[in-house]
């Protein structure tokens, strides 16, 4: 299947945070899913329209930015049992690969780094579309989807059940929308 012709779209991006989201989904007690996002992040984009496996991206998040909707939950995590935010305030993506899958698909691979430890993760994004808003930028945007196990980045921290399992999944889904403007 032939990838849209993005050409026309080659350039450099700044990811616009405010019309972003990165966020993730844990299991919670073996029943009900947690939902939560980081409110403070910065990227940038390098798209190659012709040839996209050149494409690159690179996202820094401030860990203390967590937002579960719980103060009680968000201080815990960003404490010394999960992200120890004093220690390691940000969280950081380095593409490493990208490749077309066909269509609106693309995956794109790089390290993640959380806790000082790097490890490769694999995101599945689909292109939305470009556009000129309002104000005479153009936009891109992606929605991407990803799974880690957290304890690969040492995030072991649990609590075991009375009735077996554990209180939090080591799975932990991610999940963006992402909305890009190209550089002046």
């Amino acid at each position: 299947m032939a990838h849209t012709d993005l050409t026309a779209l080659t350039g450099d991006y700044t990811i616009d945070a405010a019309h972003s989201t990165i966020g993730f989904t844990v299991r919670h007690a073996m029943v009900t899913n947690v939902k939560g996002k980081f409110l403070d992040f910065s990227g940038s984009l390098h798209l190659d329209g012709a040839d996209p496996s050149a494409s690159t991206a690179s996202i820094d998040v401030k860990m203390d930015s967590i937002d579960t909707g719980s103060a009680d939950r968000d201080g815990h995590l960003k404490s010394a049992d999960f992200f120890k935010t004093d220690e390691f305030p940000t969280m950081t993506f380095r593409s490493t690969r990208a490749e077309a899958l066909g269509g609106d698909d693309y995956r794109i691979t790089g390290d993640l780094t959380i806790l000082g430890t790097t490890k490769p993760i694999t995101i599945d994004l689909e292109f939305n579309g470009a556009a000129k808003d309002p104000f005479g930028n153009e936009r891109v945007g992606f929605e991407g989807k990803a799974q880690l196990l957290r304890s690969e980045w040492g995030l072991t921290w649990n609590a075991a059940l009375e009735t077996g399992g554990v209180l939090v999944s080591d799975k932990i889904k991610l999940n963006f929308d992402i909305s890009a403007i190209r550089n002046a």
